[in-house]
């Protein structure tokens, strides 16, 4: 999917893939971002990542596939 597919969710700063999971709103909690990440159900521009510490870059696509479908944001730097 691209990019365009996915809302843009702005961030301050740098920030690691659990929390932006969270912050996205894309898994309830830390428990949660733990669980999908270490069980690769989570892509960062399309290659799964399994470390809840990776960095995110301004531009990043995150996906989370979810039982109910797909589910992804984009990090977007904030002004």
């Amino acid at each position: 999917m691209s990019a365009s597919a996915f809302p843009s969710v702005p961030v301050s700063g740098e920030i690691k893939l659990g929390q932006f999971l969270k912050l996205a709103g894309l898994v309830e909690d830390g428990a949660d971002a733990r669980i999908a990440i270490q069980s690769g159900d989570v892509t960062v521009n399309g290659e799964v990542e399994t470390r809840r510490g990776h960095r995110l870059a301004d531009g990043d696509v995150v996906v989370v596939d979810l039982p109910m479908g797909a589910a992804g944001a984009v990090v977007t730097a904030a002004p």
